[in-house]
């Protein structure tokens, strides 16, 4: 192979390696492969098995595991309410604590922590008391640490005491168990002795968490004992006694399988689960065992989240019945961001349920039909409630986006469903379980505000992978219920009030071509034409006028497009890059309008088949960048100087009263020019610039900066040195005033050093003494790029990346020279974040910021290279 080869073999292998494909493929080849050993492992059990050993099961059973159900929830509960009282979050009512644990978990158990998880249910609840995401972390970090530490004490109990059991599955030399066990309880007693005295900071790899005073380690450790124990029991209790014999071998392998079904995204691990769990315990053929794993489902999963939804509604009807009392808003507040998550389950649920009653046959109350209706209605029906199932798992992901459109179309597939599952068999049970699901979303029915977010029958394809994995696991107990039917291509014509298996064919076609019919129009409806900045409208200067945020004027600069509310009361500033669309800061104007128009962003990149992140964003609506599903790193930090009783006076300032001197030595004085006068001084300010520009080898910048343009400076006021005989500027700087006044920041500020050497230096000191005496609270000077990123061994890798620019990047740009000029003035340190489609995914998202800002890598290189 010739030396020209490797290149193009290494950007091959780097392009493979970066692929995000392999998020999608990896889950599809794990579900794939539990789907084939679980054919091979259920080969010989038949149906007629799993109805014999259902109805066999003994009410004991079930009662001690729904009791150990139970146990493992209420231990669930308590981790939050521990952990927030020694993190000293007050002004939160005790029941809110319990309320998040427990519906968190319900979520998260059904469809899996990597689809919704718990943390993003938990933000959302506390963000609403005022919590921040960094307080929301600790919490998470600290019940996984007591989560991690609790199964360490457990294994190494077992490999110490009962060395037996785990030589099942953990093949170590004679003696060695012991030793193993000893280890690992020898570990965890020195975590706890390190931290008798107080919290500690431990570090490992990419996670640096702050670890609890030993004391409080105890109690959650004890909670983290209890939880595993009891949901492995849930299980346990259930399983044939001949494989129950042995509980230290049953636990390792029940972990090992959550840790399955976790990494295969399908939705609850559904088939991963029970796929390891019969493999592992040697289950091969055994309908009992397989019966076993359905009553875990059902009592683990599906019962609690039936209850979580039913309380849910209840709290939902009642603080919605009496907003006027204290304790109903409290309550509502509460309960209001588990809604949407919980509606979209619950239409899961409901969708799955309708699949799966269409593949499995009809049991007696279908003759009860024979004699009432034509068989074409009870076909009919069978097709479209299977159909009316797939809808409602695709229609969730409007109910998670609390899009009224989805509301509404679920209420009619619900109710759709409700009927045909009555006329395509009189089933009951099933009818029952959809009127309830009706009853608790028309409960629901205010959490579903947004309108204009596009079709509620598109997927991107996170959702979309997701959905087909649940379809392929319904289909597949399918083919297991008729796997002893003999399949013929006259099959597809029978229609018979017995077949069954032919029905379950028709509905499995007409299922396909559903979900292949909305995966094209996803895909095919995506965009390859950039859009280009739009000419800006009249109620963004409206908005920007009027926004408490100084930043909210970039978007005047011309380079972007808007995303206005229907009311005109809020907007959002964004570009197109060709692979993103990226907002530039948070939207402006009325929150509630901003938080839509962060979902229609999110729309408009799925149409398009764009990544969306944000830049530059604050605080405000990190809770919905979560829920986008969206990864937040910080990128920077804001300096903000308070002006009260800011004065030059002191050693420390010395250096800004020398420049304010000297300037007027020189016969310079500052002087505002209001926006209406810009336009006059355009030559005397572009030659100072021109000067500027050509000192630095640099060239104009965008959208998160300000440049040059005529018809973006005459919008602004702006602050200028000028000689008081010749009237030449020695500097200027563009004023951005918020429309509280509360707030003045500056964004262009360019200087020519053949007129006075305090042009710069004398410049700021008169801003900031003329910001003060004007009444302004603060004058903020802008971000500092990558800054209070720690660039540590054990630091996250983002922030390890970010400090090594950060530390080693001055040769491109001054990321140290610009933080130490705005610490001169002590300003207040405000992070800067950027929300993107993952931690990892921050780097592309930034490269594609900086093709905003300066046409790419070359446009910094330049700088020095010139």
């Amino acid at each position: 192979m010739s030396d020209s080869d490797t290149p193009q073999r290494s950007g091959i292998v780097s392009a493979v390696l970066q692929w995000s494909g392999w998020r999608l493929v990896v889950p599809l080849v794990i579900m794939l492969i539990a789907l084939i050993v679980l054919r091979d492992l259920s080969r010989d059990i038949s149906p007629g098995d799993l109805r014999r050993d259902l109805a066999g099961y003994g009410w004991e059973r079930i009662a001690l595991s729904i009791g150990a159900m139970g146990i493992s929830y209420l231990a669930l509960a308590l981790y939050d309410p521990i952990i927030l009282r020694s993190l000293r979050v007050e002004n939160m009512p005790g029941y809110v604590p319990v309320l998040t644990g427990v519906s968190s978990m319900a979520v998260s158990n059904l469809l899996g922590f990597s689809w919704l998880t718990g943390g993003a249910i938990r933000y959302r609840i506390y963000a609403a008391f005022g919590v921040d995401i960094a307080t929301v972390a600790k919490l998470i970090a600290t019940s996984w640490l007591a989560f991690l530490l609790g199964l360490l004490v457990l294994l190494g109990g077992l490999f110490a005491f009962h060395p037996t059991g785990l030589s099942g599955v953990i093949h170590l030399p004679d003696g060695s168990e012991l030793l193993v066990g000893c280890a690992i309880l020898a570990g965890v007693a020195g975590v706890l002795i390190w931290t008798a005295r107080g919290p500690k900071t431990a570090s490992w790899r990419s996670v640096s968490v702050t670890l609890p005073a030993a004391k409080q380690m105890i109690v959650l450790m004890g909670i983290a004992l209890i939880d595993l124990t009891a949901t492995a029991l849930t299980l346990y209790v259930l399983l044939p006694p001949d494989l129950a014999q042995n509980f230290v071998l049953f636990f390792v392998l029940f972990i090992g399988a959550l840790g399955l079904g976790v990494v295969s995204h399908a939705p609850g691990g559904l088939g991963v689960f029970e796929a390891a769990i019969i493999a592992g315990l040697g289950g091969t053929g055994r309908s009992d065992l397989l019966v076993a794993l359905v009553c875990y489902r059902v009592i683990y999963t599906v019962l609690p989240f039936v209850i979580a939804v039913v309380g849910l509604a209840a709290a939902w009807g009642l603080a919605n019945r009496d907003k006027a009392s204290a304790a109903h808003a409290t309550l509502l507040r509460a309960t209001q961001p588990i809604v949407p998550i919980l509606s979209a389950a619950l239409a899961l649920l409901s969708g799955a349920a309708l699949l799966l009653r269409g593949d499995l046959p009809a049991v007696g109350a279908r003759a009860l039909l024979e004699d009432l209706l034509p068989l074409g209605l009870v076909e009919t029906s069978h097709l479209l409630a299977s159909v009316a199932g797939v809808l409602l798992l695709i229609v969730a992901r409007g109910l998670y986006r609390r899009m009224a459109r989805a509301w509404f179309i679920s209420m009619a597939l619900l109710a759709s469903g409700l009927v045909l599952s009555l006329l395509k068999g009189a089933e009951l049970e099933n009818a029952m379980a959809l009127a309830l699901a009706l009853a608790v979303l028309w409960s629901f029915r205010s959490a579903f505000y947004r309108v204009g977010l596009g079709s509620a029958l598109r997927l991107n394809m996170r959702w979309l992978i997701s959905v087909a994995l649940l379809v392929v696991g319904i289909t597949w107990i399918g083919f297991f219920a008729y796997r002893n039917v003999t399949y013929s291509d006259a099959m597809w014509w029978q229609f018979a009030w017995n077949g069954d298996a032919p029905r379950f064919l028709r509905a499995t076609i007409a299922v396909t071509v559903v979900l292949i019919a909305v995966a094209l129009n996803s895909l095919i409806s995506r965009s390859n034409t950039r859009l280009m900045p739009e000419p800006i409208p009249d109620v963004v200067r409206r908005l920007t006028k009027a926004s408490y945020d100084t930043e909210a004027a970039l978007a005047l600069t011309g380079d972007k497009r808007f995303l206005i509310a229907p009311g005109q009361d809020a907007y959002l500033a964004y570009a197109d890059t060709g692979a993103s669309l990226i907002a530039k800061g948070d939207p402006v104007g009325d929150p509630e309008a901003g938080e839509a128009l962060i979902w229609a962003l999110r729309d408009q990149a799925d149409r398009m088949g764009r990544r969306c992140a944000f830049y530059a964003v604050q605080t405000h609506y990190l809770p919905t960048y979560i829920d986008l599903g969206l990864s937040v790193v910080k990128i920077g930090e804001i300096a903000r100087v308070p002006l009260a009783g800011f004065s030059l006076d002191g050693a420390k300032r010395k250096d800004w009263r020398h420049a304010k001197a000297r300037a007027a030595r020189d016969g310079y004085a500052f002087a505002i020019i209001p926006a209406a006068q810009v336009l006059d001084h355009l030559g005397a300010l572009r030659a100072v610039s021109d000067t500027w520009l050509a000192l630095k080898s640099g060239s104009e910048k965008a959208f998160a900066l300000g440049a040059f343009d005529p018809a973006y400076l005459c919008n602004f006021d702006h602050a200028v040195l000028r000689h008081v005989e010749t009237g030449r500027i020695a500097s200027f700087a563009t004023l951005l005033r918020s429309g509280t006044g509360a707030e003045v920041a500056i964004d262009l500020m360019r200087y020519d050093p053949a007129t006075t050497p305090a042009a710069m230096d004398g410049l700021f000191a008169d801003m900031m003494l003329w910001a003060r005496d004007a009444g302004y609270t603060w004058f903020s000077l802008g971000a500092a790029p990558l800054a209070g990123l720690e660039n540590r061994k054990h630091a996250p890798v983002w922030n390890r990346v970010g400090g090594f620019i950060y530390t080693h990047g001055e040769r491109f740009y001054k990321f140290e020279g610009l933080r130490s000029f705005k610490q001169k003035f002590d300003p207040v340190w405000s992070p800067n974040y950027l929300a993107s489609p993952g931690r990892m995914d921050a780097a592309r998202t930034l490269y594609e910021v900086n093709t905003l800002i300066s046409g790419g890598m070359s446009g910094v290189i330049r700088r020095k290279r010139d």
